[in-house]
């Protein structure tokens, strides 16, 4: 029995000494704990605009720069008088070439609202479960944000004095546009602020396989144009008893079944036709040669049906697409319609007018009853930046250190970000965040958001080591 013991006694203590070690190997080194607690920070305050504060988790991590060394004289925060809760943070690493343009770093904290009875978790508390952090924001935007962050700490404390200096802008509002938008605001009143050579934002990611493998690392260049229509009818309506040619919503209805099965043609630009060449090599041969025959100088519509059922963004990257959102009419179960409207949004493609949109939306529903009117401001057409190879480089370079034989897949943006007003303001601005993620992706704006935890690492030394060669080197947006 003794022997037996002393056996078990020997088993226990090999077992728990391997435990041991297991968690000493996984322990976070200690630069790594300090951008676990920033983000962990950055997430849990509440940047909603029902009841959150930009300006609260701009000044923590202002605070944060502080502490580093970064002298508080070189940081801001900045907000209209009449929307303290708004704060936007500037600050600036300096440079020592006092003649280079410095490069900017973008990211929004603000976040989509979200209800904890309709979530797993508290969305405003980080939790780290199974290999994913899940929080609102987690992903959209303050993992980007964190990272931007961390960097300027890490490059203060390293003594890292690069060529160009690097500015970091942590605005409020792009959720919310239409409320307010730091970015907007701020190139109209205070350019300088976001003066740059180039900015690097959120609206790109990486592609990971079923076996979580990265296959693809995208780096955004333009993004299209979001624009909605009032469609509308009117009539003098009636008794319901008797019924007449002119109700409004039967008029809306048939012109909004044509608009449905109407497709925009297929028009490619430099940069979705490289995102198409490139994911031509990654997928199946079935898809690959769809994708090839949508490339073929008379783009095949069937083959870019396929895909569209496939992958809906694919198609959005092909064409400009118009979909109903909304619709609202009537004011009576037993009387004809006085009036009907629906909203239909569109995402446009650059280079191409609203004006041009609106007058096809008519004349594709072919209803002179139905009026077509472009709601709100006009959309904002920006040119697309150049993928120069000094953009390119870098992202090679770092991509094959951290992950050898990824594909590198220039993309244009379906949504929209807060980059389209850098690059109407003459900032050249490139999605590129090195955050990989599955096929279901972040769920961003919905339930339960999350990212790997591996994903953002990876994405935080990604971004620290390419920032570091960009900010050393001659313009890359030429």
């Amino acid at each position: 029995m003794r022997a037996i013991a002393r056996s078990l006694s020997l088993f226990t203590a090999v077992v728990a000494a391997l435990f041991a070690a297991q968690g000493r190997a996984q322990a976070p080194s200690a630069d790594e704990a300090a951008f676990r607690g920033l983000y962990k920070q950055l997430v849990e305050i509440n940047t909603t605009r029902s009841v959150g504060s930009c300006t609260k988790a701009a000044e923590a991590m202002q605070a944060r720069l502080i502490a580093a060394g970064i002298p508080k004289a070189d940081t801001q925060i900045l907000a209209p008088p009449e929307r303290p809760q708004d704060g936007a943070l500037i600050a600036v690493l300096h440079g020592h070439d006092k003649l280079a343009k410095p490069i900017l770093l973008l990211a929004h904290i603000d976040v989509v609202e979200a209800k904890r009875e309709d979530w797993e978790r508290d969305p405003f508390k980080l939790v780290e479960e199974n290999g994913w952090f899940y929080a609102r924001g987690s992903s959209d935007d303050k993992a980007m944000a964190a990272a931007f962050t961390d960097s300027l700490i890490r490059y203060r404390k390293e003594g890292f004095v690069p060529r160009r200096s690097i500015k970091l802008a942590l605005t409020c509002g792009e959720e919310t546009p239409d409320v307010f938008n730091s970015v907007k605001w701020l190139m109209q009143t205070k350019p300088e602020v976001l003066n740059a050579a180039f900015a690097l934002n959120e609206g790109a990611g990486g592609e990971l396989d079923k076996n979580e493998k990265p296959v693809a690392l995208q780096i955004q260049a333009g993004e299209k144009v979001y624009q909605d229509f009032k469609l509308e009818g009117v009539d003098v309506g009636g008794h319901s008893s008797r019924p007449t040619k002119a109700n409004p919503i039967a008029h809306l209805a048939a012109g909004l079944a044509k608009l449905s099965a109407y497709n925009f043609p297929i028009a490619l630009n430099p940069v979705t036709r490289g995102y198409f060449e490139a994911q031509a090599k990654l997928q199946s041969p079935q898809i690959a040669a769809d994708m090839r025959a949508v490339l073929a100088a008379k783009p095949d519509e069937a083959a870019a049906e396929r895909l569209w059922a496939v992958n809906p963004g694919w198609n959005g990257t092909l064409r400009t697409t118009c979909v109903v959102t909304e619709i609202n009419g009537g004011h009576a179960p037993n009387a004809l319609p006085q009036h009907v409207d629906a909203n239909v949004n569109c995402r446009i493609l650059p280079g191409v007018a609203v004006e041009e949109v609106r007058k096809q939306i008519a004349s594709v529903m072919g209803e002179d009853k139905i009026t077509v009117k472009a709601v709100g401001e006009p959309g904002m057409q920006t040119p697309l930046p150049p993928l120069s190879e000094q953009m390119m480089e870098p992202v090679r370079k770092i991509a094959e250190t951290l992950w050898p034989g990824v594909a590198i897949v220039p993309t244009m943006a379906t949504g929209a970000t807060d980059g389209r007003f850098l690059n109407a303001g003459g900032v050249p601005t490139y999605g590129l965040s090195g955050m990989f993620h599955d096929a279901e992706g972040s769920r961003a704006h919905g339930l339960n958001e999350r990212i790997r935890v591996k994903s953002l690492l990876d994405g935080r030394r990604f971004l620290y080591e390419v920032v570091k060669i960009y900010a050393n080197s001659a313009d890359a947006a030429k």
